[in-house]
């Protein structure tokens, strides 16, 4: 009886050794599945900014915001991740990635050394991003000067170091779309859409997050606990900015005054520095994708203490 419940054990377990490693295999684009493209450097900048990348990627405390040497320390409940160098340094940064690693990382959250990366790379929005955005931003990256300092390694306990479960969460919650303009709106509200969602990536920090720290779908852009620990992000659907209008919205990611005299601050200035230097089509785009958002209701504010 013993020796049968272990062979059966036994046959189980390898079943679900198999299935789990199956699943875990981290997902690559193939440089030959890549169509023919000329990269637009100029369209490269354009991304560059929408995507917020020297907001994470410039290393902290320094003037220049194209050295992109990385270092920012970004805390979670699982660990601290540090953003890494991303300049066109060939030890140091990615300098020695093909256009095929960098789109792979960017759509599928694949290292060019076949490991999954940590959603703190916002990676679940990049995979909206068109595979032609993602090589003209890396034609411009290419541009930019290369820095030669190595960003600190990541600080995560375990079991969350163990970057083969990644594929675990990546199946839950990067279902690998990309986006898909709605034809029955307008273009200027799709260019909207797929600035907030996939370029932006404004719901990875404007979401409460579940226990794993996945996106409550249900709840997406109505705000929550700010993802590195401190303070509260906003609701943008429209519970929470019913009173703007798409020209005050417009006008807050170009100077980053709200309608009330306020300035944004925290982890919003540096996202401001950078719609600032999109196109005004771009930001009134950006604003009436937000106007259009429906009225959700976020999860409670803790109470305040005293």
């Amino acid at each position: 009886m013993l020796k049968r419940f272990l062979i059966l054990f036994a046959f189980f377990f390898a079943i679900g050794l198999s299935v789990y490693w199956w699943l875990t295999i981290p997902a690559t684009v193939a440089a030959s599945t890549l169509p023919a493209h000329t990269p637009d450097v100029a369209n490269g900048k354009t991304v560059f900014n929408a995507g917020g990348c020297a907001s994470c990627h410039a290393t902290p405390k320094q003037d220049d915001k194209l050295a992109l040497g990385g270092g920012l320390p970004l805390t979670s409940p699982f660990g601290t991740f540090y953003a890494p160098n991303i300049s066109p340094d060939p030890t140091a940064g990615i300098g020695r990635w093909s256009e095929a690693d960098f789109v792979t990382a960017l759509l599928k959250g694949t290292s060019p050394k076949g490991e999954h990366y940590f959603p703190a790379f916002p990676y679940t929005s990049y995979q909206r991003m068109t595979s032609a955005d993602a090589r003209d931003l890396f034609a411009y990256i290419k541009t930019l000067a290369p820095v030669t300092t190595k960003a600190p390694d990541h600080d995560v306990g375990f079991p969350f170091d163990l970057r083969r479960n990644l594929g675990v969460w990546k199946f839950l919650f990067l279902d690998g779309k990309p986006f898909v303009a709605d034809s029955a709106k307008s273009p200027q509200w799709n260019r909207g859409a797929y600035l907030v969602n996939a370029l932006g990536h404004c719901a990875e920090c404007h979401s409460p997050r579940n226990e794993i720290g996945g996106i409550v779908e249900k709840q997406r852009f109505a705000g929550g606990p700010n993802p590195e620990g401190q303070g509260w992000v906003p609701n943008i659907t429209q519970k929470g900015l019913k009173d703007w209008s798409e020209k005050d919205l417009a006008y807050f990611l170009k100077t980053g005054e709200t309608p009330e005299g306020d300035t944004a601050g925290g982890s919003m200035a540096p996202v401001i520095r950078n719609t600032a230097q999109l196109s005004d089509e771009d930001r009134a785009a950006m604003a009436a994708y937000l106007k259009s958002l429906p009225a959700v209701e976020g999860p409670p504010k803790p109470a305040k203490k005293g």
